[in-house]
C-alpha cells in the first residue's frame, strides 16, 4: 500500500467480519427493487440464521447485523465471503429476504462495503485493497461522521476519505477536537478496533443432512442422525451451552416436512444423550417406506452449561463415555474436526452436507 504510510495498521486484517443488511426481495416497485425492512418476527429468524454460523452476532435492529465469522471458517471449510454467500442464498430461499453483505477485516469496513454494494450483493474488501476502496469516498461515508462534521472537514478541503487520511492528525484535532479528530483520522485509514459485541444469546443451534438421493434405508437415516447429534454436541460444548430440548425435522421427496420436539430429561451437551433422543424421535415417526430428502436436528431452549444440573450416576460406562468425549473435544480443537469421529460416521456411504440448519 503506497501513499498512506501506516495506513495498513489495523486495516490489513483478514476479511472475517460481515455486515448484513436485510431487505424483503423487491418487486421493482417504487423502492427500486430494494424491498422493505423485514418484520420483527422475520428479523429474529434471520438472526437465528446467522447464529447457525457464529455465536458472535451484534443485532442492529430493525434490518442489519454484524457477525464475526473467524471461528467458523475452518468448520465450514469456506472463507468469509463463502459463508456470506451461504447466508445470502438461505435468507432468500427460506424467508424471501435479500441480504446485502459487506465482508472486511473490521466492522467499519464491512459496513461501508455493504453500503456501497448493490441490493443482494456480497462485496468483499481485502486488506490490501483498503486504501483504494476508501480513497475517493466522501467524508460523510465514514460511519459516525455526521453532516456537521462533514461540513467542517469540507470547509478545509477535506472532502474525501483519501484527503482526510493524508492530513496530519494534529490538523484534524484542531478542526474537530482531540478525541473526534483522532477517531476520524483512524477511520479514514480503515482502522476500527471495535469488536463485534454479541447482544442477544442464540436460542437454538441446528444442523441438517441432505441425502444425495431420496433415502429409504432407516439405518442410513440413523447414521445421519448420529452425525448431526455428534456435531451439535461438539458445538454446544464448544460454546459452553446445553440444550433442554431437541427437535427433529424430516423433509420428504415431495418437499413436505414433519417436525417433532422432545424435552430432554436434563439439559445436556452430551453426544450420546442427544443421539438417543434423536433416535427416539425418528422411531416415533414410524417411517416405513418414506422417501426422505433430508433430516435436521435443532438443539433448543439453550442454557449455560454451568447452570445445567446433571443427575449423578454410578454407571462406570457413563463416566467413561464422558471422559472419552472430553478427550475427543481436545483432539478436535488441536487437530481439526476429522481428528476423531464416531465409527458410524466413517462408514457413511454419503458425503456430509455443508448446511447447518436452523
Amino acid at each position: 500500500m503506497t501513499g498512506r504510510g501506516g495506513a495498513a495498521a489495523g486495516a490489513g486484517a483478514p476479511a472475517e467480519m460481515l455486515y448484513v443488511r436485510f431487505r424483503a426481495a423487491g418487486d421493482g416497485g417504487p423502492d427500486g427493487g430494494r424491498g422493505a425492512p423485514p418484520g420483527e418476527e422475520t428479523y429474529e429468524q434471520l438472526l437465528r440464521l446467522l447464529g447457525q454460523f457464529t455465536p458472535v452476532i451484534e443485532a442492529l435492529p430493525p434490518d442489519a447485523a454484524l457477525a464475526d465469522v473467524r471461528g467458523a471458517l475452518r468448520y465450514f471449510e469456506r472463507d468469509a465471503a463463502g459463508i456470506a454467500e451461504l447466508i445470502r442464498l438461505r435468507a432468500l430461499a427460506w424467508y424471501g429476504v435479500r441480504c446485502t453483505i459487506g465482508v472486511a477485516g473490521n466492522p467499519l469496513l464491512a459496513r461501508m462495503a455493504a453500503q456501497g454494494a448493490a441490493p443482494g450483493e456480497v462485496r468483499r474488501v481485502s486488506g490490501d485493497a483498503v486504501a483504494d476502496f476508501l480513497d475517493r469516498k466522501p467524508a460523510a461515508a465514514l460511519h459516525g461522521v455526521g453532516p456537521a462534521t462533514a461540513r467542517a472537514l469540507c470547509a478545509y478541503g477535506l472532502d474525501s476519505v483519501g484527503r482526510i487520511a493524508a492530513a496530519p492528525p494534529a490538523t484534524l484535532q484542531r478542526i474537530l477536537g482531540a478525541k473526534a479528530g483522532r477517531a476520524v483520522y483512524d477511520k479514514a485509514r480503515g482502522i476500527d478496533p471495535s469488536p463485534v459485541t454479541p447482544n442477544a444469546a442464540a436460542r437454538s443451534i441446528g444442523a441438517e443432512h441432505r441425502f444425495a438421493h431420496d433415502e429409504l434405508d432407516p439405518d442410513r437415516r440413523r447414521r445421519a442422525l448420529l452425525s448431526l447429534a455428534d456435531d451439535l454436541g461438539a458445538r454446544l460444548r464448544g460454546s459452553g451451552r446445553a440444550a433442554r430440548a431437541l427437535t427433529l425435522t424430516v423433509r420428504y421427496a415431495d418437499r413436505s416436512t414433519t417436525t417433532r420436539t422432545r424435552r430432554l430429561p436434563e439439559p445436556t451437551a452430551h453426544g450420546p444423550a442427544l443421539t438417543d433422543a434423536a433416535y427416539a424421535l425418528h422411531a416415533a415417526l414410524g417411517l416405513q417406506r418414506a422417501r426422505v430428502r433430508s433430516v435436521s436436528l435443532r438443539a433448543e431452549d439453550l442454557c449455560r452449561a454451568e447452570l445445567a444440573a446433571r443427575q449423578l450416576t454410578f454407571d462406570p460406562a457413563e463416566d467413561k463415555a464422558r471422559r472419552i468425549e472430553a478427550a475427543v473435544d481436545r483432539a478436535r480443537e488441536r487437530f481439526g474436526e476429522a481428528a476423531a469421529r464416531p465409527a458410524a460416521k466413517l462408514a457413511q456411504p454419503y458425503s456430509r452436507s455443508a448446511y447447518r440448519g436452523p
